[in-house]
């Protein structure tokens, strides 16, 4: 018996579950870039890390420099409760993401986290915007 089956697959029930939230709170590189190119941004993209000056050497188009740790309740009004926003990081070797993610959720906003960040981005062959 390999590893891949010591442990028996999940229920379809379960394998449902388990993606689904996932997608509830997880977007990938592609998606948000498709969104951009196709002007059907339906969020607001915060790079969630970093100095203003690394900020504007390299970011995602489109995306607002706000750290995680200003995020404010009283910062998060410019925005309206519904507001769905998607946080990114360096990469996977950065928990910043997660870090901004669990305070807008806390602060009671939608959120989702752009998995891989700056590094999955990159691995993908996208552009990046300077400022």
């Amino acid at each position: 018996m390999s590893y891949v089956s010591e442990f028996s697959a999940a229920t379809p029930d379960d394998a449902i579950a388990h993606f689904q939230r996932r997608l509830n709170v997880e977007t990938d590189c592609a998606d948000v870039h498709a969104a951009i190119e196709n002007h059907d941004m339906d969020f607001v993209l915060l790079h969630v890390v970093g100095s203003a000056q690394a900020f504007a050497r390299r970011h995602i188009p489109g995306a607002l420099h706000l750290p995680h740790r200003l995020m404010t309740a009283e910062r998060m009004n410019e925005w309206p409760p519904e507001t769905l926003f998607v946080v990114y990081c360096a990469g996977p070797h950065c928990n910043g993401a997660d870090r901004a993610a669990l305070k807008l959720a806390q602060l009671g906003r939608p959120v989702k986290l752009m998995i891989g960040g700056l590094t999955g981005w990159e691995d993908e062959g996208l552009a990046f915007a300077t400022s």
